[in-house]
């Protein structure tokens, strides 16, 4: 039979995303041939509105719609308490718990040697400077227990040294090479109250 090239440019899209390799691909791709044509407008229009309308928060680094992300923007919140975390979406397994008033800082990722990610790629200097202007008083840094998130963890610690500011670091409730976002709510509460000084 002959390759239809629309469909392998589908599943090489498909392929592109993390954690899908080629069969889970190839079946998404024919899943869609399957919808019915709404649903696959419908399905076109979320990826451009979400390409075009989505975009990182000029203040912490986290996703929004807005200008500024409604938690950065929200003046009931204590932002002089912040926790430092990696990636957008760790954020949300925070939120989900409803017992952090703080804000966040996003770094967009870990500092990597393997991965070609050094401090200079991610949103430090950004952090430094929030913490001058808005009077910090605690950072909580919440990097994933894994080597990139310790090892970015402790060059936060010592950039952070020359601030006037409390370090702190989520205790071990969460397990050595796991992810925020896979933690149960009372394991990232628990570790969230266990934090401790860097």
């Amino acid at each position: 039979m002959k390759e239809l090239k629309s469909v392998t440019r589908l599943i090489d899209s498909f392929a592109k995303l993390p954690g899908v390799g080629y069969k889970s691909a190839e079946k998404m791709a024919y899943a869609v041939l399957n919808m019915k044509e709404a649903d696959v407008e419908e399905f076109s229009r979320a990826l451009e509105n979400v390409h075009d309308k989505v975009h990182k928060c000029p203040v912490c680094g986290s996703y929004t719609e807005e200008e500024i992300c409604e938690i950065c923007g929200d003046s009931e919140r204590n932002h002089r308490q912040i926790i430092v975390v990696s990636y957008s979406k760790d954020v949300l397994a925070f939120e989900s718990l409803n017992t952090f008033n703080g804000v966040y800082h996003v770094l967009g990722g870990a500092i990597s040697s393997v991965n070609g990610v050094g401090p200079e790629n991610l949103r430090i200097n950004e952090l430094v400077e929030r913490i001058k202007k808005d009077q910090v008083e605690e950072v909580i840094i919440a990097t994933n227990p894994t080597t990139e998130g310790e090892v970015t963890a402790m060059y936060l610690a010592h950039i952070l040294e020359k601030e006037n500011v409390t370090v702190t670091r989520l205790a071990y409730g969460l397990p050595m090479g796991g992810h925020l976002e896979y933690a149960d709510a009372l394991t990232l509460s628990k570790a969230l109250e266990g934090r401790k000084k860097f």
